[in-house]
Order: structure tokens, then sequence, then C-alpha cells
């Protein structure tokens, strides 16, 4: 087989991620942080661990401004939902997942408040210029998706975060298909919301995201519940990363995102460097098949492709990828509608090929083959 889904989620995980694993049913069994007892005080001591590397690795500052969530969603809802000012103004853009555009759209249907979207006026890039224009004066956040999860356009982040810093807006980036291999730094980036996807760049198991905000964020709570401190009080703890934690933590998953950190920080420039090789090399070799339009610009080389073949929809191509050649992509919206809008590919979708480190040379090989002789029947 060959899985060309990564995007959705990173698979084969590194082998030091399993050894983690299989380390968990052995060594950290106890649920941190609620029991008193040695054997909680280690798996505690191990997350915390993992908080303190992740901080250290985007530069957030401060550990206890890394809250660990159910996934890159709840991180997302989290800042959006969690730093609301009632009548203020959002920025977002047409690359957005739903993760952001869907709580942005319901605290506008609300009446809370005002929402702009932003098309990029450039096809490679996202830029500060596209977000400069629609500052307004009750403004307080800007959405920016930092790596498309339909096509692999890039932002501007450092640039937009300067622009940010400069009307003391909020800047949320959502970094689920950039963690990992990509450059992220929030305080050299200006970042106030940094929202992560363990399970895709980092090589870790599903089940835990992560959201990490600067000292100057006010961040509230949105999910209530036993947090281990302050037990005696009804109402919820506002010192962060308790507050935001209510509930027991994906500590399996938590510890497997500590072993993939760890193999990303030690593979990180290889890793970069070859999602750049194999996707502009798929992305040449796509352009010159007859009949297939690519929708990824040349420069996106982000491990991020997305095409389709003539007016055939999408799931079609995809299902005879799988069916015929056991080659594994999505097809579809992709959970980003403004983006196909966009794109013009709203009922069509599109197909979108997803790489990883452990991605070959071969495996593109032989699906550009595939791609080639479907669109050729």
């Amino acid at each position: 087989m060959i899985y060309l889904d990564n995007s959705a989620t990173s698979f084969p995980k590194p082998k030091e991620v399993q050894k983690a694993v299989n380390e968990v049913f052995t060594k950290y069994g106890a649920n941190p942080g609620r029991s008193g007892h040695s054997f909680s005080l280690v798996s505690a001591l191990k997350v915390n661990e993992v908080r303190e590397d992740l901080s250290s690795f985007f530069n957030v500052g401060k550990p206890e401004k890394v809250i660990f969530t159910s996934g890159c969603t709840e991180a997302l809802n989290l800042a959006i939902l969690g730093s609301v000012q009632e009548g203020g103004h959002v920025i977002c853009t047409v690359n957005d997942h739903n993760s952001v555009l869907r709580p942005l759209f319901e605290l506008k249907s609300k009446g809370l408040i005002d929402v702009t979207v932003v098309e990029p006026q450039n096809q490679a890039r996202l830029t500060v210029n596209d977000i400069k224009n629609h500052i307004k004066p009750n403004t307080y956040m800007v959405c920016v998706n930092h790596i498309s999860n339909v096509d692999g356009m890039e932002a501007e982040l450092e640039e937009i975060g300067e622009l940010c810093a400069e009307h003391c807006i909020y800047f949320l980036v959502d970094g689920a298909q950039s963690a990992g291999h990509a450059f992220l730094d929030m305080q050299k980036q200006h970042i106030d919301f940094l929202a992560i996807a363990p399970h895709k760049g980092l090589y870790a198991l599903q089940g835990v995201g992560v959201l990490c905000y600067s000292p100057k964020a006010k961040l509230l709570p949105i999910k209530f519940g036993g947090t281990g401190t302050d037990s005696i009080n009804v109402h919820q703890p506002l010192e962060g990363p308790e507050a935001f934690e209510s509930g027991t933590i994906a500590t399996p998953a938590i510890i497997s995102l500590g072993a993939g950190l760890k193999f990303v920080k030690e593979h990180f420039k290889e890793i970069k460097e070859k999602l750049d090789d194999l996707t502009t090399y798929l992305n040449y070799e796509l352009r010159n098949i007859q009949g297939v339009k690519v929708y990824t610009h040349p420069d996106n080389a982000n491990g991020v492709l997305s095409f389709n073949i003539k007016d055939i929809p999408s799931t079609e191509i995809s299902s005879k990828l799988d069916t015929k050649y056991k080659i594994f992509t999505r097809s579809g919206l992709h959970c980003a509608p403004l983006k196909h809008k966009f794109m013009g590919t709203t009922y069509q979708g599109s197909v979108r090929l997803s790489l990883s480190y452990f991605t070959t040379f071969t495996e593109i090989s032989r699906t550009l083959k595939a791609i080639k002789e479907i669109a050729k029947s």
C-alpha cells in the first residue's frame, strides 16, 4: 500500500513513538495530577516534561502556557471562544478550516462579533497586504491558517504577526498542517495563540491537541470540571494550564507526542528538505499529465498537493486509486468550504495527496504512474 493521507493523520509512526506508547502500559498507567501517590506523580512528571519540551520548541515562553486539549479542533475553539470580545471584529481567510470558521460564525450568528473573510491576492502566498486593509478600530483578532490543508498555501506569519502586534490585535495561527516541518516561533512571529494537531507532523497518537498562548493573551475556560486543583471550589479555577484541562487528559497520546517531538527535533532539517523535494517533483510531473489540473502553486512545497482530473468527481478518482492501486488519498472538500469556493471546486472537491518524512520517491513515482493511467482511461 501507499499511504498519502498524512494531512488527516500521519502513518506510519516512528519506532520511537511506538516504543513510548508501549512504555505507557508499564510505566505511566496512573492518572496524572489526580492522585497523590508516587505512581501518579511519575505520570504527572512525564506529562510536564512534554509540556516543557513543547514550550521550548515553539518558543512559547512559559510551560504553563501550553494546554493539552482533545485535538486541534478544541484548541482552536478554546482560542476563539475563550477570548471573545463582544462587539468586536475578527479577520479570518478563505484558507481556514471549519474548526475556525464554525466557532467564528456561531459567534457572529448570535450577534456577538463581526467577521471578515479575506481572499489571498497572490496565488502563492497569503500576505500581510491581504490582511492590512481589513483592520477596523474594533478588530481584536486575526486568524491565519499557516499551511492550507487543501493546497498547501503558506501564510507570511512573521509579517502578519508584526502587523497584529503594531495594532495590539491577537494573532491566532492554525498550525495543524505545519507543526513539525515548518518554522514556528511564537515570540519571533508575534503569535498569541498557536493551535497544533500533534497526530500529524509531530507523529503522535490521535486524541491530543495543543494550544499555546502568549503571556499577553487573555483566555477564559470553555470547558468546566475537575482539574485536580482547588477542588473545594465549585467555580472553575482561572490559572493555566489546569483551568483549561478539565477531566482526564490523554496521557498515552501526550507521551507519544513527547517521543514524536524528539524525533522531529532530531530530523527537522531532513524532514523539511524531503517534503520540499518530493512535493516539488510531484507537482511538476502532475502538471505534465494531460487532463490533470493542479491547484497547488509550485512555490508551496509543503507536503500537501491538490488536483483533479478533468471534470471527474474527486471521490471517484480517490476511490480508483484505493481499489485498483492501494494508494490511499483524500477527496472532497477537506472541511474547508470557503477554500473550495475560492478555487472553484465546490461541487467537484479535489483529490489531496499529503506526504510525510516516511514517503518515498518510489511511492511517488508509482502514484504518478497510476494517475497517468486513470487520466488516460
